[in-house]
Parts: structure tokens; C-alpha cells; sequence
């Protein structure tokens, strides 16, 4: 293998904030390696220091003569004036300024210069080029050349990055946060194209799915210390584990000496210490060791949600548009007690206007929200808080509650509260502007479940955040005594904590699917794969056998329509139209029994009679939402 860059005994610092020290690795070409830590411990700085952004206290950084290397920065900055055509070509690639410069004259008026650049795209052959920068620019939804940077959005924006680091080709390619703004279809897209592709591959990303289909290595900062893993992200929470039990066995061994030496150095008379020296400074250096802790805490979100009352919300109709793009159009829907939903689709589908619309930040254009008179929201936004970075973050906590309710008689101070987030004491005093921006994320968190909701909205949470503080957050989720609705391109989180899910599918068309993410991919590739069945077979020439009315042929239509999956099958009846509706209510009711048959379980108040009645009731509704959500499985693919 071909080494690319080369990392020796590096060490950075932030004043008495030590990030990591004297960590070494390296990259070789084909080597697509992910880069784990805990938010604000340095993942975004050391990319930053690899791509000579920022500086560094000691150690060595190089790599081979005339490597091409690309950076997808976390927070992508172009000029203003910049179109996005020009910032998405901007590379040293002679090819590419030539398609730069065919592109600009195919939108002018007169094409001036034109056959001079066709000369010169054919002297490059850059016609090749072109139609992959095409279908990069395509899959990434960047049609309007022209429009100027100034113009986007946060999510457009780094959208042009990605496409401008794709395209130049580099061959080491790092990457932090790319699937952040992406929708579900473009991150599956940029999964295959870096698994076919030859760069080498760094790269920051919390999307557990990802880094297990793309990466072959993982590089982890723990304790300002570098861990390296050969595998994927599976692997490595194996390999992960394995070394946090030797550790804490090695501690156990080191914790048993120390108590051994402590004793013997207490019996040692003074005066004649000075023949026992060699023993005496292997003793401190025991105590150094039996003294590290392994600081494994996590966020810990055990707060009370405020008691839920059985109406939740009703959309009643609700039509939404803007101009000619249709968000809603008559959309009813009832919303269950305890009910986790999951939002997904494609970008500009209208998934964060239905969560404004449900919280009353936005009006729809006919139909209205009737929601619970119980429900307490608890909003977490993709934009965040608009947080006063001269704050500190203490005082950002107090303005909103000096003590927090934790239920059963527990309260905690705001204080305390922080150090549930892993903010330690001396970080409450630092000003918001010092947070990284995971642990802003971490903030903004705090703020929403500090005030006891009852019913969560999340727009895009696992933006940002470490995997550590995802795993917490999923197993809050799941348990959490209230409603969910969570809008995420995260799809291990998806399948982690909803129940169902709501396709956007655009111009106001919805589907809800009764399962997760994964359910919903695995039924939709079927589909799409007995669409591409049937049209091969319409475009196949028929043969005289195959004429209808012949026996073989009638025999071979009467196969095909017993087949139960096939798309080509009757409509539903009026009975059988009756029967599903009726279903997706059952449904829905089994469900909410569930949930509450869960929360008696869990209220320690039944007598034993009680639990078992509870119990086999709790049995019977799992067999019958199979059942039913089986037989509405069958009513749909009719």
C-alpha cells in the first residue's frame, strides 16, 4: 500500500484544555477510515489541522509529494458573489475549468468563444467528465447554476461543497458531517459512490448505517489518547468493548497492588527509606495508574414528562402550499397516546412546515390542529437555539429554571442538571462561543427537556451530536412516557425509536407505513424491483405460444396473478376497501392499549393478579397487531 499522509506525536491544546497528545496514524491509499470521539474532544480540529486550517503545539503532519487532497469543512465558506456553477468547479483540474468555462457560454446568449472551447474540451477529453459532474450536481439537487452563493441556504450550501470536493477527484478526501442536510436518497447515493471509488477516505460522521457500509478502518480520541481499529463500525464497538474490560481489569489489578504498596509504604521507617528507593518511586508510579478512571458517564436524560391526558391532536384537513408546490392537500390524521412517529422524504417536501404548522409557527391555508389541552411540546430544532454567545452556560440554564423536576419527589439544580449533560463545572463557566458545535446541540437538548414535555418534536437531532449522546438519546426515547415525532435522515436512530412512519413523497402525497426505516427501504426495493419486472416483460417480443388465448399462455397468466406480491393485481373491493380502513383504526387503537398496558406494568402499583391479567392481555395485543398489520400489508400492495 501507498502511504498518503503520516501523522507523528501529535499534540494540540486550548489553554489548560488538552484535546489529545502525541497521537500518531496514518492513511494509505483505499483506505476509507471514520474518526470517533466524543463531542468538543477534537474530531472537527484535528481534520482542521490535517488541512492546515489551524495550528498545532507539537508533533509532525506529512504527506506524499503531489497528493490531491479535498476538505468538506463542517460550515463550507464561498464568496457571496461566487454562482454556484463556479463554486462547484473550483478545483486546479484543467478539465474542469473547461467545463466551467463550457458551461458559462452555453448560458449566455450569443455563446462567444464557443468553438474555441469546444476545441479545447476535446483537447482535455473532457466530455467524459462532464456527464459525471452532471450526475454528481444531479444527485445532489444543484440545478440553478446561476444563482449566487449569498442566496442558500445552510443545507444548499454544504450541498455545493460536497459536490465541489466529489468532483476535483482528490486523492485523499476528508470529510466532516457530510450526510448533515442530506436527504435519505442523496446519503444512500454518496454511500455507494465513495464504496466505488478509489480516494482514500477521512471522515467525521455520526451516521452509524454510513460508517459501517463505507469505512474499513476507525480511528477514535479517547482521553486525549488515538485508538485504531481495522473493521467497520461493528467491529469496532466489539473491538471497543473488549479494550474498555481489559482496562477496568488491568485498573482492578493496579487498584489491588496500590492498596498492598499503600500499606507497605506506611510500615516503612524513615530512616531507612532511602534502601528501599527503587520501590518507593514503583510505588508512585502504581498510585498515577490506580488513580485514572475510565470516565465512561453519559448523558443522562431521566426527566419527568408532565402527565398526558388520551387527546393528543387531530389534523383536520389541513391544505398547504406554496405556489405551486403542494405540501398538504386535505390531510386528516388523529394522533395516538404514546404514539412515535417517524418523519421522512426527500428535501423541500415539506417536512419542517408540517412540524411548524403542528406547533402553530405556521398557519396552514385551510383546515386547522386541534391538539389535547394536556400536551406540553418539547421543540428541538435543526436550526438550534439562537443561543446569546456571551452567555455562560450556566446562565443560559438558570433564565429558564433554577431547579429541575425530575419526578417522584427528585429535583435537581440547574447546575446539576448540566452535569448531566457532561457539562463539568468549570465548562458552566465558560461562554457559549467556546462550545463546539456538538456540544451547542447538547445545550440546546438540555433547554427542551428541562421543561418537562410531554410531547417531543425533533427536526433533525442526531445533527451534530456524538454517537456516545445518539445511544443515550435512543434509549430515552423509547422509554419516554409521552408522544414522539421525530424528522431524522438518520436511519439507525429511526429504526432505534419510531413505530411508524410518515412518507413525505411530495406534492402532498403521504404514505404511513407501519414499520421503520428499514421495513419501509426493504418493501419499497420490492416494489420497484417488480415495476422493473413488468416492464421487461411488456417490452419482450411475444412468441406464439404467448398469444392470448393459447392454453400455455392463459396457464402463465393464471400463474402470474396467483402471485401474491405482483404489482399487476386487482383493485380493492368495496368490502375489502371497508376492511382496510377499518384496520389502520384498529391498529392504531391496539397500539395506544399497548402503551398503556406498558405504563401500568411500570407503575409498581399492580397487585400479582393484576400483573399476570396485564400481562397475558399485553401477549394478546402483540399477536393481534401482527396479525392485522400483516393483513393491511397484503390490502396495501393490491
Amino acid at each position: 500500500m501507498i502511504s498518503y499522509l503520516q501523522v507523528e506525536n501529535l499534540t494540540k491544546s486550548f489553554g489548560d484544555n488538552l484535546l489529545f497528545e502525541n497521537i500518531s496514524f496514518g492513511i494509505s491509499d483505499n483506505q476509507r477510515m471514520a474518526l470517533i470521539a466524543k463531542n468538543g474532544t477534537g474530531k472537527t480540529t484535528l481534520l482542521n489541522i490535517i488541512a492546515g486550517l489551524e495550528d498545532y503545539q507539537g508533533g509532525s503532519i506529512s504527506f506524499r509529494r503531489d497528493l490531491r487532497v479535498g476538505y468538506l469543512n463542517q460550515d463550507p465558506d464561498f464568496p457571496k458573489e461566487l454562482s454556484v456553477l463556479d463554486a462547484c468547479l473550483q478545483t486546479d483540474n484543467d478539465a474542469v475549468r473547461t467545463i466551467a468555462a463550457y458551461e458559462h457560454c452555453m448560458m449566455s446568449q450569443n455563446h462567444d468563444g464557443l468553438d474555441e472551447i469546444l476545441s479545447q474540451m476535446d483537447l482535455h477529453k473532457a466530455w467524459d467528465y462532464e456527464t459525471r459532474i452532471k450526475q454528481i450536481l444531479g444527485k445532489l439537487k444543484i440545478t440553478n447554476y446561476e444563482q449566487l452563493i449569498g442566496e442558500l441556504s445552510g443545507g444548499q450550501l454544504k450541498r455545493v461543497a460536497l459536490a465541489n470536493v466529489l468532483i476535483a477527484e482528490p486523492d485523499l478526501l476528508i470529510l466532516d458531517e457530510p450526510t448533515n442536510h442530506l436527504d435519505l436518497e442523496m446519503i444512500e447515493w454518496l454511500e455507494d459512490f465513495l464504496k466505488r471509488s478509489k480516494m482514500a477516505l477521512l471522515m467525521v460522521t455520526h451516521d452509524r448505517y454510513f460508517l459501517d457500509r463505507v469505512c474499513t478502518n476507525i480511528l477514535e480520541i479517547d482521553h486525549q489518547s488515538m485508538f485504531q481499529y481495522n473493521g467497520n463500525y461493528s467491529y469496532y464497538l466489539e473491538k471497543r468493548q473488549e479494550r474498555i474490560e481489559n482496562w477496568n481489569s488491568e485498573s482492578e489489578r493496579t487498584v489491588n497492588l496500590y492498596k498492598k504498596e499503600l500499606e507497605w509504604m506506611r510500615r516503612q521507617p524513615q530512616a531507612r527509606a532511602h534502601k528501599a528507593k527503587s520501590r518507593q518511586e514503583s510505588f508512585y508510579e502504581i498510585e498515577e495508574r490506580a488513580k485514572q478512571r475510565r470516565n465512561n458517564d453519559k448523558v443522562q436524560l431521566d426527566v419527568k414528562a408532565s402527565y398526558l391526558g388520551s387527546k393528543i391532536f387531530e389534523a383536520k384537513y389541513i391544505c398547504k402550499a406554496y405556489g405551486d408546490l403542494k405540501i398538504l392537500d386535505n390531510f386528516y390524521y388523529n394522533f395516538a397516546r404514546y404514539e412515535k412517529m417517524g418523519i421522512v422524504g426527500k428535501n423541500g417536501t415539506g417536512k419542517s412546515t408540517f412540524l411548524k404548522m403542528l406547533l402553530g409557527e405556521v398557519k396552514p391555508d385551510s383546515g386547522s390542529f386541534d391538539v389535547g389541552e394536556t400536551v406540553v411540546f418539547g421543540y428541538y430544532s435543526q436550526d438550534g437555539l439562537a443561543f446569546d454567545e456571551q452567555m455562560k452556560v450556566i446562565d443560559v440554564v438558570q433564565d429558564i429554571a433554577e431547579v429541575v423536576d425530575l419526578g417522584n419527589g427528585k429535583k435537581m439544580t440547574a447546575s446539576q442538571f448540566l452535569q448531566y449533560f457532561l457539562f463539568t463545572p468549570e465548562t458552566q463557566y465558560n461562554y457559549v462561543y467556546k462550545l463546539s458545535g456538538g456540544e451547542k446541540r447538547r445545550l440546546h437538548l438540555c433547554t427542551v427537556l428541562m421543561r418537562n414535555p410531554n410531547f417531543l418534536v425533533l427536526d433533525e437531532p442526531t445533527n451534530d451530536l456524538d454517537i456516545v449522546t445518539l445511544n443515550i438519546l435512543e434509549e430515552y426515547l423509547q422509554s419516554f412516557k409521552g408522544c414522539v415525532i421525530v424528522v431524522s435522515h438518520d436511519r439507525y436512530f429511526m429504526d432505534k425509536v419510531v413505530d411508524h412512519l410518515m412518507v413525505f413523497k411530495g406534492d402532498a402525497e403521504l404514505k404511513d407505513f407501519p414499520g421503520n426505516y428499514t421495513d419501509y427501504r426493504e418493501w419499497n426495493e420490492l416494489l420497484e424491483e417488480q415495476e422493473k419486472d413488468e416492464k421487461k416483460k411488456s417490452k419482450e417480443p411475444r412468441t406464439k405460444s404467448q398469444e392470448p388465448g393459447t392454453k400455455s399462455q392463459d396457464t402463465k397468466n393464471q400463474k402470474i396473478e396467483a402471485k401474491p406480491q405482483d404489482i399487476e393485481r386487482k383493485k380493492l373491493s368495496f368490502k375489502e376497501k371497508q376492511e382496510f380502513e377499518a384496520l389502520e383504526k384498529e391498529i392504531a387503537g391496539l397500539e395506544t392499549e399497548k402503551a398503556e398496558i406498558e405504563a401500568q406494568l411500570s407503575t409498581g402499583e399492580l397487585n400479582s393478579d393484576e400483573i399476570i391479567a396485564a400481562s397475558q392481555r399485553h401477549a394478546e395485543v402483540n399477536n393481534l397487531i401482527d396479525e392485522k398489520t400483516m393483513r393491511w400489508l397484503e390490502l396495501c400492495e393490491v
